[in-house]
């Protein structure tokens, strides 16, 4: 008995070794991330305004700068969604996000502007704020937020018609944006180099929790053990839960600092060393790994 366990462990280890020398340590892989604007609320400014464009700009250009991988909504949704909505709920932006196959979109960076005006006899006052926040789309965890506003209401002429006001709120909008981006970066980029000074272009992976929905289909307790133990084993391992077992199928939460390119070939390398056949199968944040049962004699 003490043997069987003593060469299980040694398998996991010898497995363990090969799928960790197999990556190189600077093949970190930064996060996909995508800017929404959230317009539901009637006192924002809608998607359709040059408003809006101007601080969606202004935002990409910060974490595009930065180094982070920022891409097109319309681009990447073109094929597959309706576009031009406006007013979209907060739940139709994560979903979109979510439905993004190419690429898979990592971060969600979701803004809203809110502007008014208050004409008076003398003076138009303007005032305009520009709010944000970072979501994980994989696993839904907020990752920070923030808010700027003018310090006091822009003042425009009295007689100030919608143009007018539209021109001052958009150049207002755009300089809270630029803070606001700026702000945004320094949350993200924390999140992904560790607190680290060194990027996490040349660090050993990035910080930025991810986590998937493991099932596995048609594997008896024994197997479940041994896959358990492998599990833990893989490199950027943080931790697992089960949220679901039975006598053949089982399901985990599990949050690891690996890409998915990673986790996928790891899985299919963990079923050449338990010796069963199976098919590993990977959409969105999960994984599918189901055994091929073949018939034994008795």
């Amino acid at each position: 008995m003490k043997r069987i366990a003593f060469l299980a462990i040694s398998a996991v280890a010898a497995f363990t070794s090969a799928c960790t020398s197999s990556y190189p340590a600077s093949a970190a892989e930064m996060p996909n991330v995508m800017i929404m604007g959230e317009d539901s609320d009637a006192d924002t400014v809608p998607r359709n305004s040059r408003v809006f464009k101007r601080v969606l700009n202004a935002l990409s250009e910060e974490l595009n700068n930065d180094g982070f991988n920022v891409y097109d909504e319309t681009a990447v949704s073109l094929d597959d969604f309706a576009q031009g909505r406006v007013r979209r709920t907060d739940a139709e932006i994560i979903d979109i996000a979510r439905s993004v196959k190419r690429p898979p979109i990592d971060v969600a960076t979701i803004f809203s502007i809110y502007a008014s005006a208050s004409k008076m006899s003398y003076t138009t006052k303007i005032r305009t704020r520009v709010e944000g926040r970072l979501l994980n789309v994989k696993t839904g965890q907020h990752l920070g937020n923030f808010e700027v506003e003018l310090p006091q209401p822009d003042n425009a002429p009295a007689d100030c018609n919608r143009e007018c006001v539209l021109e001052t709120v958009g150049k207002n909008a755009k300089i809270l944006a630029q803070d606001l981006g700026a702000v945004l970066t320094t949350k993200l980029a924390h999140i992904v180099d560790g607190g680290s000074s060194v990027p996490a272009s040349s660090s050993a992976g990035s910080d930025l929790p991810t986590a998937y929905s493991l099932v596995f289909n048609g594997f008896n307790t024994d197997e479940i053990n041994r896959i358990e133990e492998y599990m833990v084993a893989f490199s950027g391992y943080k931790h697992h839960r089960p949220t679901s077992s039975s006598m053949r199928h089982n399901e985990y939460w599990y949050e690891t600092q690996s890409e998915s390119g990673r986790l996928n070939r790891n899985f299919r390398r963990m079923l050449e060393h338990l010796g069963v056949e199976g098919r590993v199968a990977f959409s969105g944040s999960q994984f599918q790994i189901e055994k091929i049962s073949l018939r034994q004699e008795r």
